[in-house]
């Protein structure tokens, strides 16, 4: 891999004052065919509740919701805005996306959601070639397959997008132990960690 991507990979350093968490097509029609459905849905739970708790906006996104229906339940309590409809694969070649990301006005973009290698990397790549610092949490994203997963994951850190666990984006966001949303935090990550058996 080139040096000068790793290098970039390195720098990238999520903030809550440059940070928008970008939710990806997180609907049941999609999730009934990725074999760990239920823990994209805690993963994403958690990061969504604290971007709540530390004031990150969130975007998320239905692919033809008149056919696959509107995103998890679970999740729609969570967003501050409607999903952005699209029919494209990557987020950034729907134009209402584009135009609901700029508002935002934040240019790192945390990225989860489905599938790894068709809409996570097209939008990865995406928002790349805009411009935006991107990374990904591996363990809120998810594919058909573990083989598809793996694949969508070496294209998209071949890229130069960071690969990050949402624990991490947490406590990047967090930045310190005495943060004074950390003990909320830590209800969340002990939620989600117990919901799990991790």
């Amino acid at each position: 891999m080139d040096r000068r991507i790793i290098l970039a990979m390195n720098l990238l350093r999520p903030s809550t004052s440059a940070s928008v968490l970008v939710v990806v097509d997180l609907q049941p029609k999609f999730l009934a065919a990725i074999p760990d459905a239920q823990r994209l849905l805690i993963k994403a739970r958690f990061l969504l509740q604290v971007a709540s708790l530390l004031d990150v906006p969130a975007l998320a996104t239905e692919q033809v919701p008149e056919k696959m229906g509107p995103t998890a339940s679970e999740l729609a309590s969570l967003l501050t805005a409607p999903p952005v409809s699209k029919r494209t694969f990557g987020c950034c070649e729907e134009p209402a996306f584009r135009s609901a990301l700029s508002s935002i006005e934040r240019r790192q973009v945390v990225l989860i959601g489905v599938e790894t290698h068709i809409c996570i990397s097209q939008t990865a790549l995406g928002l790349t070639s805009l411009g935006y610092e991107v990374a990904v949490c591996p363990d809120a994203v998810g594919a058909r397959s573990q083989e598809r997963h793996k694949l969508g994951m070496e294209r998209i850190r071949d890229a130069g997008v960071a690969p990050i666990h949402t624990e991490g984006v947490v406590y990047e966001w967090l930045q310190q132990a005495d943060h004074p949303r950390f003990r909320e935090a830590l209800e969340f990550v002990k939620q989600s960690s117990a919901e799990l058996g991790e």
